[in-house]
């Protein structure tokens, strides 16, 4: 009983301590922006490197990473981490200049640019609303429930923890806005990433750094057809997955575009991209394989098992407390992107031009919360967590893509084109998803992907009459080359 006070005092007393220092860095910041959008969605744009690094890292891991591939038990889920980076470099040197250079708040703000149409901008938001809402956001509340659930003993259910911690989370991003989220994202990662490696260190001390005894295929880094990622999907599916999730998705392009320049948000980009390299892939598969070793499958709760297993008892306090901060930075980020989407893309364009952002902000983030405490129940079966989460995501994200892909990489497309490619697009792969799986569902996103851009540019040619150019191949004769 004694042990377990401790545990709760060091949590308790952690997560006080980086509240009170979020709230001391942002008034230390200051220079708040009299643009209520940009105050509120872009943090005054004033995020430096430390915080875009520290916000892209913390946004990214949570526990759907640490509990969803640590459940797999298998050294393979990495490949989800290390392909990230490409996804990493493209955001930094590819997508981010166009988004400064077209001084865009929101990525979808890109996709009116180009195309000239604020309806398929709302299209595209509300696609990323729905992933958002439907998937992200439950599924986040689920797994960090589920967690504290088994690492602490708690005795209630999981739907109460859900309802607590989005509760918390959404006092963030209504109180501070991105500023705060931004700011508690980079003090609490300091501490998960560190305890996080510790963990790894000491689940391998625990096997005496032996992995004799687990079956291959565990620790096996080239999956076969059978596999969460047979190899060959590296090659197809999971390139384009990534350049979606880190170079197009609103939640974490969102943190690069809160720099105060161009060259401070790709400082930050290339800090994130380092830390992933140092950290992540280790600590998101490592101890799920030596929990295999030590207690054979053990499903979405083996993270908290090996934590359980291989940390003091007040260490794992102090861990609970920045697995915490952990999901409220990656809910909170979530949750402040979502809003971002709905003002700025749809009730600006359609509804108010001007509304009370601060007013607005808060309705919105109450009834985002409220939705995805109630869709917690939902996931609670699910076999595996994060092969879900990337199967999901495909219904959205690959029919995203192939818009900005046809608005950037196209010329003289209509957006009337682009919007019927996200139609056809969705239900192309949800047909995949729930009636006919010939193939890898990585496949099927890459097969989803050119279809959308193909079935793009044909309703372009057939029904709008306009040939679709290559602005670059222009720009390359034009320079005599």
């Amino acid at each position: 009983m004694q042990n377990s006070v401790v545990q709760w005092a060091v949590f308790l007393g952690l997560t006080l301590a980086m509240a009170l220092a979020t709230a001391w860095q942002v008034r230390r910041m200051g220079g708040r922006s009299s643009d209520s959008n940009r105050e509120f969605f872009l943090a005054g744009g004033n995020l430096t490197w430390p915080f875009v690094a520290g916000s892209i890292t913390l946004t990214n891991l949570s526990t759907d990473q640490l509990v969803g591939m640590n459940g797999n038990q298998m050294l393979l889920l990495a490949w989800w981490e290390l392909s990230a980076i490409a996804g990493l470099l493209m955001l930094c040197f590819v997508f981010l200049p166009i988004y400064y250079r077209n001084n865009c708040t929101t990525t979808t703000e890109l996709l009116e640019r180009k195309y000239g149409s604020k309806y398929l901008r709302a299209s595209v938001s509300i696609l990323f609303l729905l992933g958002n809402v439907f998937i992200y956001l439950p599924i986040m509340l689920y797994t960090s429930s589920l967690f504290l659930k088994t690492l602490l003993g708690i005795e209630v259910p999981l739907v109460v923890i859900a309802g607590a911690l989005a509760i918390v989370g959404a006092g963030y991003a209504i109180s501070g806005g991105l500023r705060a989220v931004a700011v508690y994202d980079t003090i609490s990662g300091i501490g998960v990433l560190g305890l996080a490696a510790l963990v790894v260190v000491l689940a391998l001390a625990a096997i005496n750094f032996d992995f004799s005894g687990i079956p291959m295929e565990r620790l096996s880094m080239i999956g076969d057809e059978t596999s969460p990622i047979p190899w060959p999907t590296l090659l197809t599916g999971m390139i384009f997955i990534q350049m979606f999730y880190w170079s197009t998705n609103q939640t974490i392009t969102q943190r690069a575009m809160a720099a105060p320049s161009l060259r401070e948000g790709q400082k930050g980009v290339l800090a994130a991209t380092v830390i992933r390299i140092i950290f992540i892939p280790a600590i998101v598969v490592v101890p799920g394989v030596v929990a295999f070793k030590l207690m054979g499958p053990l499903g979405d709760q083996t993270y908290s098992r090996i934590v359980d297993a291989v940390l003091p008892e007040w260490l794992s306090g102090a861990f609970a407390a920045f697995m915490v901060a952990a999901v409220l930075t990656s809910y909170t980020s979530v949750l402040n992107s979502s809003v971002t989407l709905y003002v700025c893309d749809l009730h600006e364009k359609f509804l108010k031009s001007k509304p009370n952002v601060a007013r607005l902000n808060t309705v919105i983030s109450l009834v985002f919360m409220v939705l995805s405490i109630l869709l917690v129940p939902v996931y609670s079966g699910a076999a595996s967590i994060i092969n879900l989460v990337q199967q999901l995501n495909g219904l959205l994200s690959m029919p995203i893509l192939s818009a900005f892909i046809l608005g950037l990489a196209f010329g003289n497309v209509d957006a009337r084109a682009a919007m019927a490619s996200l139609v056809f697009g969705t239900s192309l792969y949800a047909y995949f998803t729930f009636v006919w799986t010939p193939i890898h569902y990585i496949h099927l996103m890459a097969i989803t992907l050119f279809a959308c851009i193909g079935f793009g540019l044909l309703v372009n040619a057939i029904i709008f009459r306009r040939v679709a150019t290559l602005p670059f191949l222009k720009r390359k004769a034009a320079a005599g080359v």
